[in-house]
Formats: structure tokens, sequence, C-alpha cells
């Protein structure tokens, strides 16, 4: 299955009930394979007027309580990100596709990791968090994106899938998890908007005019973000007993690291890998925990230096951190990477 793919499928897995999207590589799949699939299934597809259109149609389909999902690549998202803070101050639930491309600007159509900040600080405007997971096979694509819908749901939050047009658009075999079960008919959406005879009725709403209403929005919202702090951390650590030198990366960045990581292993050297599968909440006690025994710690991304950020603020200085970037589309090597660590 190719990975763009395996997002829709794993979507449509857990329920996803509307898609709203706009064509843009290197995630065209997506739209593509949806337009014919949700409509096969009876379900909603839209293809939109924009990427400002698509978002706030994920709006209003989130209010009514249906599962919704967008996807889009790096510039269409930049569009997205006033409807993404709409959502998140609204606790509307849905799911968004980010398949990175090279940046700033236009850019050009190859993978990148460059959207780090964008994604794992607030794109938007106002304190406000998302969901951010970081598959790094076409099995991933499909587990969690199922996951994010679950997770959608459960806390009322906007989830991000953070991908790129590499593991958007290569294939492999895919094994589907048979015990996976959607969660939606079990979760209690006593917010939602779905006509009010008989009861009093319900306001959806991001604007919080009041005399110190939005401050205290604010504080409800931190504490629903600690909390997801507290039970939503995901990462896979390699070796993190025994090693040196660790190796922190996330995506497809990490997928050619564990690789080397494992020839280096081969010829005795001690390296290890730390992959963060959810970037917000990211895993710092996990790397704070693997900085105390490391002697070095290097950071891997295809971006200028994103993520080193708060790996550095993880290690508190418990050990130095290198960086290795691959900006603009490119991609490093596992030789590259081999020869890094060799260096350090």
């Amino acid at each position: 299955m190719k990975g763009n793919i395996a997002v829709c499928e794993g979507a449509i897995a857990a329920g996803c009930t509307t898609y709203f999207g706009y064509p843009i590589t290197p995630q065209n799949e997506i739209p593509a394979y949806m337009s014919k699939k949700m409509v096969e299934l009876g379900r909603v597809f839209v293809q939109a007027e924009s990427e400002l259109a698509a978002i706030n149609m994920v709006f209003g389909a989130a209010v009514s309580g249906s599962r919704a999902m967008t996807s889009s690549s790096s510039p269409g998202i930049s569009l997205k990100q006033e409807g993404i803070s709409y959502l998140a101050g609204a606790e509307l639930p849905c799911v968004i596709v980010n398949v990175q491309r090279g940046g700033p600007g236009l850019g050009n159509i190859s993978g990148s990791q460059a959207d780090y900040f964008q994604a794992t600080k607030g794109g938007g405007h106002g304190d406000y968090r998302l969901i951010v997971l970081a598959p790094y096979s076409v099995k991933e694509m499909y587990d969690l994106t199922f996951l994010a819908f679950d997770l959608a749901d459960n806390y009322r939050i906007p989830v991000m899938i953070l991908t790129d047009g590499i593991v958007g658009q290569m294939m492999e075999p895919v094994e589907i998890n048979p015990e996976f079960r959607v969660q939606s008919s079990e979760i209690k959406k006593d917010w939602k908007l779905d006509g009010c005879k008989g009861r009093e009725p319900r306001l959806m709403r991001s604007l919080i005019m009041e005399e110190g209403g939005l401050e205290k929005h604010n504080w409800h919202l931190k504490k629903k973000y600690d909390g997801i702090k507290k039970t939503e951390i995901r990462c896979e650590a390699n070796f993190p007993d025994s090693a040196e030198i660790t190796v922190v990366a996330f995506g497809i960045a990490a997928r050619i690291c564990k690789s080397a990581v494992k020839k280096l292993r081969q010829e005795g050297l001690k390296v290890g890998l730390m992959r963060p599968v959810t970037l917000w909440p990211f895993p710092e006690k996990a790397i704070s925990d693997i900085a105390a025994k490391s002697k070095k710690i290097l950071v891997a991304e295809m971006n200028m230096g994103q993520m080193v950020e708060d790996v550095k603020l993880a290690v508190n200085g418990k050990c130095p951190v290198e960086f290795l970037g691959a900006p603009g589309g490119a991609v490093f090597s596992e030789d590259e990477i081999i020869a890094k660590i060799k260096k350090l």
C-alpha cells in the first residue's frame, strides 16, 4: 500500500464520515482516493474551493459530531492555520494530515520535515496545542491515523498527522491490526449541535467576550493539555541503556537513522536511537533519562534545526547535543549518518 492511501484506509476504518480537501502535491492521492471510497461508502466527500474553505467545512462537520478530516501539504496547511486555531479554541475534534514538502514559500515537492515548529508550537494565533503524531512507515500511516480519531474525540482536540512526501509516496506491505476497534460509538458527545428540541440550546464558539471569560477558557484548555502530556506520550527507544551516542529523530529521518544504528551496532559501536512518535506531547522525560546515560546526543532532521531545540530543553545540559540537518527537501543518507556518528 502507498503511504497516502494507508492514511485514507486508516481514516475510513476509524469511522471518518466527512472529508474536505483541496489538491496539492505530494498529498494528492488522499483526496483522489477519498473522492471514490467515501462516495462508495455513503459518506461525505467535498473538494472545497480552497484550503480555507476546507478547514472551515471541517469546523462545521465537527460541530455536528461527525468524525471529520482534511489533508494538505505545507503551503496548504499554512492557509488552514486560522481555522485550526478556531477548532482548538472551540474544542472541536478533527484530524488534519500534513504531507510535508520543502519550503519556505512554494518551495518544491520533495519530502521535508520543516513544519515541525508550525505543528508543535501552534501555527495559528493564541495559546493552543494540537496532538501531533509522526509516522515513519506506511503501517504507521494507517495505525496513527486510526488512533488520531479516537484521540481527537477523547480530548476534544484537533490531531495532526505530520508526515512527509517520502512516507506518503512510498509503497510497502502493511499488516492491518485485527484488534483495532472504533471507539466513536462509546464516546458521549453531549456538546454537539444536533437540534435542541426537548432540551436547552447549546452554544459552540471560540469568541468569548465577557470579562475574564477567555482567561478562564485558556486555563481550562491548559488543564486539558497537561492531562494529555501525562497520558499520551509515545516514543520508541532502541538500545537506550547501552548507548554512548544516542540519535534522536522522527518520521522518515528516524527510519534512515535506525538502519544506520543497526549497522554501527554490528561494528561494535555503542549507538542507540530515540524516536518520538508524538511530537506533541513531546517525550521530554524519556530523552532526559537517555541523556543521563549517553555521552552525546545527535539530532537528525530534514530541516535547519527545529526539534533539536526541544531536545536541548529536555537534555538540560546533561550531555552535548549535536545536529545533522537536510533542508529544502534534501534527504541525508545512511552513510552520512554513519560518518557523522563515527566523527563524534
